[in-house]
């Protein structure tokens, strides 16, 4: 089975009640015991810069796994629980008695509530846009769906659904995994959700040119915030293509917009290797499922890839891990209160090694400044990203996020959220 088969199933094995034994689930044959004892723990956090450092915000209350986080102000979080469908409330540091929602989701492997964002408009209202894997009262799926509510009362009301996607496959193996969910605001006030192939399709959206047309997977979804079309889609009119602003992804946990320019950054998990760094422009094709990393010679995006009639253009990743490390969120720190050096800077996290990394961008802010031996655009080995490493030990980083004070806010899979402050 593909990588993040192995990963989420440990997790969601490791933070719930129900024990279920996998012995051998990956590609290569490697038990699921090796794999687990693999994966890293949270331990002493330790970042490079000397002026800075980890303080410890929220420990104990959240049901792991916890996926996304989002500030409603300061010092008050909304953090949502993978497999119970609760999005819970850390207000001044404590977790809140009663969750603001509990919806029913599937929970087996990527399904659950997945992604949150936050918006409030001109009249005072406050709506909560979630993308969850919704199950009816029999806990059959039926659907990954996209719903707007309204904050009132200390209670979230007034669902609105935005996006009806499929959520599961009949591919043997690969039936709840690949189905992406962070959900940002982007610069244009749009809602944007990143979506992966869910269950392994190979359809036009995939790159495969005699497969299914699309339908509204391995993508960068965009709709309003009253989930209506919007009109200038690089893509066309026609439903679900308009939806599109970008295709190609095997599967994403982060992407976010350069508070500089707007551009938009993503990263892309590769199967068992070639996790990737994207800058997304409108129409961006990322390669999957004919290319991870950087494209081979000979693989020509002119001739073997799904174009929309010549509204797609592909183009290379902007960095490559060649040895997986999972990448999960991506955010830009739009904020001096880390240094004039970090600022509108990108942070990642990752799933395999705990690390936090941090990159710079170059003068057009398309490209990320890499010194050798990271300018050629690829890690080679784990020895060569010691540059771009900004923290260790965080364990399995699910979120970051930038806090109403300008600070950096971590999220670990067991609902642990760090701060990085000066010392």
């Amino acid at each position: 089975m593909q990588r993040e088969i192995i990963v989420l199933a440990f997790l969601i094995l490791l933070l719930s009640s129900t024990y279920v034994l996998i012995s051998s689930i990956s590609q290569n044959n490697i038990s699921y015991a090796a794999y687990v004892r693999a994966l890293p723990e949270s331990s002493g956090q330790d970042l490079v810069d000397p002026s800075l450092k980890v303080e410890l915000f929220f420990k104990d209350g959240i049901k792991g796994p916890a996926t996304s986080m989002a500030f409603l102000g300061p010092d008050d979080i909304l953090v949502l629980e993978k497999n119970t469908g609760k999005v819970q409330r850390i207000l001044n540091g404590s977790l809140q008695q009663t969750p603001l929602l509990q919806v029913k989701v599937g929970t087996e492997v990527e399904l659950g509530m997945l992604g949150i964002a936050i918006s409030k408009n001109q009249l005072g209202k406050t709506f909560v846009f979630l993308y969850y894997t919704e199950a009816n009262t029999s806990g059959i799926v039926v659907g990954n769906r996209l719903y707007r509510y309204e904050l009132i009362d200390n209670k979230l009301v007034n669902p609105l659904l935005l996006l009806n996607l499929p959520a599961t496959s009949t591919i043997v193996g690969h039936e709840n995994n690949h189905n992406g969910g962070k959900v940002v605001i982007g610069p244009d006030n749009n809602v944007y959700l990143v979506v992966g192939d869910v269950g392994g399709r190979m359809g036009n959206i995939q790159n495969i040119m005699r497969g299914n047309s699309p339908d509204g997977t391995s993508g960068i979804l965009r709709v309003t915030q009253e989930g209506k079309s919007v009109h200038n889609g690089p893509f066309g009119s026609s439903v679900p293509n308009i939806l599109y602003y970008a295709y190609g992804i095997r599967n994403s946990f982060g992407f976010d917009f350069d508070p500089v320019t707007g551009n938009l950054w993503d990263s892309e998990n590769g199967g068992i290797d070639k996790d990737e760094i994207n800058y997304v422009y409108p129409g961006f094709n990322s390669g999957w499922r004919k290319a991870m990393g950087m494209a081979l010679t000979r693989f020509d995006p002119n001739e073997d890839l799904f174009y929309f009639d010549g509204k797609g253009n592909y183009s290379d990743p902007e960095f490559v891990w060649k040895e997986t490390v999972a990448p999960t969120a991506l955010k830009f720190l739009n904020s001096t209160k880390l240094g004039s050096e970090y600022e509108n800077t990108i942070f990642v996290g990752d799933v395999k090694t705990g690390n936090l990394y941090n990159f710079k961008l170059d003068s057009t802010r398309e490209q990320l400044k890499l010194n050798p031996p990271l300018d050629d655009k690829v890690a080679d080995t784990p020895q060569e990203i010691q540059s771009i490493i900004f923290g260790k030990g965080f364990g399995v980083i699910t979120d970051i996020q930038v806090g109403s004070d300008g600070y950096l806010y971590i999220l670990g899979i067991d609902g642990t959220i760090y701060k990085i402050v000066p010392t």
